[in-house]
């Protein structure tokens, strides 16, 4: 899954250059260490001080996985601080742009690099510890044992929830989930969630073109792809806890972006289907 705006020969160059991992040497794993095949993808915009503890306790989760740390060229620091890491842990990789750009096209571009380095399993999640580590093999289990396609960390299941929101943000985000499910007509509980974990080939199968790369919406309709694509999608409950350190980056205007999207989604669907009718007749 390539970043459709990147030209070929430099999206190439890219992919051959160490950039997708400071450290050149290969991963090296116990057999049979949980984990094994799968590539974490942790997007970074400014989270130095979050991402040596997040970096450990991903790892410690998932000891056979490789961590692949995507840092939107953040000016705190982040990506030197992922470079160091990587220097002392071959499971590491770093993927450095240049600038700021979204959190769909942070995650688009390192599963572009996951699904290029054959990975098994693509699992997608934040560095600012509002997604538990712990909850990483739950994530990874139903992938491996062949029982799903797309696992959701879920906080509106039987098990899950959200500490420290308050009513508002509650509402919004419960709100938003419920509004895609109705308007889309799909059965995940929690659609606006970025705890995530992919069969290679499914998240492969979906073009990057035309994503929305908004942080809800891109959630939303990565989600609604899968499902129209066939995917088996299972819920598992997550506990989700507001970011420890820094300031959350959501905002009005990504709410507002996903809710027009999901409208355009659910009309081009209909769209879609009109023109097959006229033409069948």
């Amino acid at each position: 899954m390539p970043d459709d705006e990147t030209p070929p020969k430099v999206r190439r160059a890219r992919r051959t250059r160490t950039s997708v991992g400071t450290n050149a040497s290969p991963t090296t794993t116990e057999p049979g260490a949980i984990g094994a095949g799968a590539w974490v993808v942790l997007p970074t915009y400014n989270e130095a001080d979050n991402l040596r503890g997040i970096s450990v306790a991903i790892l410690e989760a998932l000891p056979g996985a490789t961590l692949l740390i995507v840092d939107d060229g953040s000016p705190d620091g982040t990506g030197a601080v992922a470079d160091e890491l990587a220097t002392r842990d071959p499971r590491i990789r770093v993927r450095h742009r240049r600038a700021k750009q979204g959190l769909g096209k942070a995650y688009l571009d390192g599963f572009g690099v996951a699904l290029a380095e054959s990975a098994t399993t693509v699992i997608q999640m934040d560095a600012d510890w509002s997604h538990d580590p712990l909850s990483l093999p739950s994530l990874f289990e139903p992938i491996a044992s062949g029982r799903a396609d797309l696992v959701i960390g879920s906080r509106y299941v039987k098990g899950g929830g959200v500490e420290d929101w308050g009513l508002r943000r509650r509402a919004i985000s419960r709100g938003g989930s419920l509004f895609a499910r109705v308007v889309l007509g799909l059965s995940p509980n929690d659609l606006t969630g970025g705890f995530k974990a992919w069969r290679a080939s499914t998240l492969a199968a979906i073009p990057s073109s035309g994503v929305h790369a908004g942080g809800y919406v891109f959630q939303i309709e990565m989600t609604y792809r899968a499902s129209r694509a066939g995917a088996r999608v299972l819920e598992t409950p997550i506990v989700f806890r507001d970011r420890r350190i820094g300031q959350s980056k959501m905002s009005k205007r990504i709410v507002a972006e996903a809710l027009v999207v999901v409208l355009v989604l659910r009309i081009d669907e209909v769209r879609r289907r009109l023109m097959r009718a006229v033409g069948r007749g």
